[in-house]
Parts: C-alpha cells; structure tokens; sequence
C-alpha cells in the first residue's frame, strides 16, 4: 500500500510494530471484504472508482501532496506508477467479483513474489518460484473443475499480481523523489483514469448516504487506515521481519473471506494458498528489501 517502505536494519521488534502491521494487513482485507458487498450495486468497476477517489481524497488530507511537487524528470515514472494503481485496482475487484478473497489475493501475490526473485541466480530462489506455481496451479479451476471456479477470476487476480508486480518497479522509481507522498499522487492519477470506466456505473448512487457510506469504510480501510498504520511500524521495524509478515496477507485474505463474506474454501484451495504463502515466505526471508503492500 505504501510506496517505498523503509525499515531500520535492528533485529529487534517490539509487539507494537508488530501488532500494527497486522492491523494494516487486516485492514486491507475487510476493505476488500466491504468492497464486494457493494459489486450488486456498483459493480466491480463503479466500487473500484469510488474506492480510488475517497482514498485520493484521504491520503491528500493526509499527506498534503503539493508540498512537494514532482519535477519534469520524475513524471513519466509517477504517470506509470499511477496506471499501474489504476489497472492493480481494476483486476483485483474484477477478480474478487468472480473467486473467493482468500484465493484472490494469493493469486495477486505471486507478482511481488516474482519480482523479488527476479534476476536471482539462487538455486533456493528457484526453489520458491516453483512452491508458487505449484501453488497457482491448486488454485485454478483445472484443480478441480467441480469446484466452479471462474477461469476469468483466476486469470484477473493473476494479471492484478503482475500489475503489482510493475508497481513495485515504478514506486521506487518515482518514490526516489516525492517518498511517501508518491502514494497520494499514484492514487489522484489512478481515480482519475478509472473515472471513464466507473462514473456511469456510481452516477446514479453519489447521493445515496448508503452506498457513499460503505465506499467510505472501503477507501478507509483499504488506503488510509493501513497507509497510517504502516507509516507508525515501518521505521521500528526490519524490513526482513515487515517482508515476513506481509506473507500473512492471503491467509488474512482467507480468514476475512470466511468471517465476512462466508466464502468456504476446500483442502485443496487452502493447500494452494498455504504453497504461495510458504514461497513469499521463504523469499522475503532471503531478500534484501521488503515488499509494499499495493495502494
């Protein structure tokens, strides 16, 4: 969610750093949860554009952006970083519309994983790469065909996991300059591009207390409650304990899936989550910087 995590290299954690970081992890996940109960409404698209206005809104207010402005150099790399907000956004609800939250967001946490492998000539980190497949492959519909699972889904929780995967890119190439606020630029850019693609859909609800109400919770809870979160934990703590830790995310994604949304996942789909959480794992364990969570 943040855009260049930055950790002191201590090795020891306190439990409130700890304790926040889940918190932000948790966050995400019920905002995800909330988001899918207004796609009857909304639609994926409609909750998504509704999503990245009222979080553009509240990292604004937050961060306060225009104290620092980006120079010339850096807009390429902050425009990139902003499509790659807009698209991530865009798959992953379109994804969450169609497959269960817990498998979601293990299949969009592959990207991140990749890229921390990338270019790695470690036999281990090959080792972990392939846990990840083996992981994706008990999660697709092929696994088990009986199951229902929609091949779109699959297909768009993975392409949301290579859109994250662009997004750390761009993130450390554009956070160079603006830090932290990159975060509520990427997400200015990314609600106004998903604005052609969601205004028709959310025109007819902006003046209904209800749906503005729970899109409120959805860009409180996936943007800026874990934005601020993250912002207190991440300089008390070592970016390899923060890597550990974001792997935890898919079984959050699981557990919030069940509680909220009374999703039911099989031995086989938790076997799939728990090969992808075990290969971010061993992956963070080894790398040098830590992964951020996606805006």
């Amino acid at each position: 969610m943040t855009s260049m995590p930055i950790a002191k290299p201590e090795t020891h954690v306190g439990t409130m750093p700890v304790l926040g970081l889940l918190g932000a992890i948790l966050s995400v996940q019920i905002g995800a949860a909330f988001a899918k109960g207004l796609f009857p409404v909304l639609g994926s698209e409609g909750t998504t554009m509704l999503r990245l206005a009222i979080g553009a809104l509240m990292l604004a207010a937050v961060l306060r952006p225009w104290k620092v402005l980006p120079s010339r150099k850096n807009l390429p790399w902050l425009a990139a970083y902003g499509v790659t907000v807009c698209a991530m956004n865009m798959l992953f609800y379109a994804a969450l519309q169609r497959i269960p939250l817990g498998i979601c967001v293990a299949l969009e946490f592959t990207g991140p994983l990749f890229v921390a492998t990338l270019g790695s000539r470690r036999l281990l980190d090959l080792v972990w790469v392939a846990l990840a497949v083996a992981g994706i492959v008990l999660l697709s519909p092929f696994a088990g065909v009986s199951r229902g699972l929609d091949p779109l889904g699959v297909a768009l929780a993975l392409a949301a996991g290579a859109c994250w995967g662009l997004y750390i890119i761009f993130a450390q190439k554009a956070g160079a300059e603006l830090g932290v606020r990159t975060s509520a630029y990427g997400m200015a850019i990314a609600a106004v591009l998903a604005l052609p693609f969601g205004f028709s859909a959310a025109q007819a609800y902006l003046t209904d207390l209800h749906i503005m109400a729970g899109a409120s919770v959805v860009g409180l809870f996936s943007s800026a409650l874990p934005f601020y979160l993250e912002m207190l934990v991440l300089a008390r703590m070592p970016a390899k304990v923060y890597g550990m830790l974001v792997c935890l995310e898919p079984a959050g994604g699981a557990l919030t899936g069940f509680l909220f949304l009374h999703e039911k996942l099989d031995l086989l789909q938790c076997t799939g989550i728990a090969a992808v959480i075990a290969a971010a794992f061993g992956a963070a364990v080894a790398a040098r910087r830590p992964v951020p969570l996606p805006a």
